[in-house]
């Protein structure tokens, strides 16, 4: 077996800040999220997922692997959303085995009211604090790293 790659000082500061940041700015939106609106992350995703497609209703297989969740989370989850009335699942007629996801009235009102402070918060606790050259930055990297993830084939620097 060969000698792990040890990540160098700057390698290792950098790796435990993004996951410092990360966890940070997960908190501060959750936290803010639930104050301004009452949602939950997971309730924003799905609404406003669903509130960005076509007819707003996509079908669970679909929603589930666009927002990177197991179904069987995602349909636990869409159960609770139902409870609430923010979505509604309809039947898939091309699919028995499938449904849709359908966004509510209920639930375009509560993303129309939730998006303002979301994307307040979201510059208060991270856009505003960068430079356009930071921004670009984090876009290119982001982007560098999430293709390496979702195309398996791609060789690895």
């Amino acid at each position: 077996m060969s000698e792990p790659r040890w990540l160098t000082e700057p390698e290792d500061r950098a790796w435990r800040g993004y996951r410092r940041m990360r966890a940070l700015l997960d908190l501060q939106f959750t936290r803010d999220l639930a104050r301004d609106s009452g949602l939950s992350e997971a309730d924003y995703d799905v609404l406003s997922t669903l509130s960005e497609t076509e007819g707003h209703r996509q079908q669970l297989n679909d929603l589930a692997a666009q927002i990177l969740w197991s179904k069987s989370r995602l349909s636990h989850h869409i159960t609770r959303m139902e409870n609430r009335g923010l979505v509604a699942r309809e039947d898939a007629p091309a699919d028995r085995r499938g449904c849709f996801v359908v966004l509510t009235d209920a639930g375009l009102r509560a993303i129309v009211e939730a998006a303002p402070p979301h994307v307040e918060s979201v510059r208060r606790h991270f856009i505003d604090l960068l430079t356009d050259d930071q921004i670009d930055t984090l876009a290119a990297i982001a982007q560098t790293v999430v293709t390496n993830l979702t195309e398996p084939d791609r060789p690895t620097p």
